[in-house]
């Protein structure tokens, strides 16, 4: 019997100037309508709190029991188009606007006396197959100072307690088209969102069993 793969998949919630965050959808519809059907693998969904004292409880308590294999975290980057590939996670706070919470901390490190983390997500595998798919993608060595760096960093340097994926990383998606969200017309359908979503994961399942 071929042991299922563990994956753990999280989004956002809105955020101050993103009142409708796509990836909390998406996160929402995997909910719904399971992945990757006749795979063998298990999952658990999560949408994060977008706050400094919230995003790491509710990540922990994600993945408690859980001993994820791969962790794939999504985010909004307005300045996106279709899905962006982080490579590093740095470690450091800059958060340029406050958390749902009110807080804006100062800028400095997650980590005292360590380096950045690197993604290990099969990047460029990823980048082949939504490109095969028609699908847009960016790459990016900085996921920002904001909440999405925070939780890429926790997870890619086994800070968080019950996560320490052989497989982590994070993926930032541009605009999508969705009720109530304001965007310009070159915004992903969030059906190609979900349909480049499941390319990332099934692309993650193939690589992470021909290791």
């Amino acid at each position: 019997m071929t042991t299922p793969v563990r994956f753990l998949v999280t989004g956002f919630t809105p955020f101050p100037g993103a009142p409708v965050n796509p990836t909390e959808h998406l996160i929402r519809h995997f909910e719904a309508n399971p992945p990757l059907a006749g795979e063998a693998v298990e999952f658990r969904f999560a949408v994060l709190p977008v706050d400094y004292g919230a995003t790491i409880p509710a990540l922990e308590q994600a993945v408690d029991g859980f001993d994820p294999h791969v962790a794939v975290h999504f985010g909004l980057a307005e300045e996106a188009s279709g899905f962006r590939f982080e490579t590093l996670a740095r470690n450091e706070i800059a958060a340029r606007i406050p958390d749902n919470a009110g807080r804006q901390p100062e800028r400095t490190v997650i980590r005292p006396d360590a380096g950045h983390a690197p993604s290990t997500l099969p990047l460029t595998g990823m980048a082949d197959a939504l490109r095969s798919r028609g699908l847009a993608v960016e790459w990016s060595e900085d996921a920002g100072g904001y909440l999405c760096n925070y939780v890429f960093y926790h997870s890619a340097a086994g800070l968080c307690r019950g996560l320490g994926a052989a497989m982590s990383g994070f993926v930032h998606v541009g605009p999508v088209r969705l009720p109530g969200a304001a965007v310009a017309d070159t915004a992903m359908d969030f059906g190609a969102l979900v349909h480049g979503a499941e390319i990332i994961l099934e692309t993650c399942v193939r690589n992470f069993r021909d290791d």
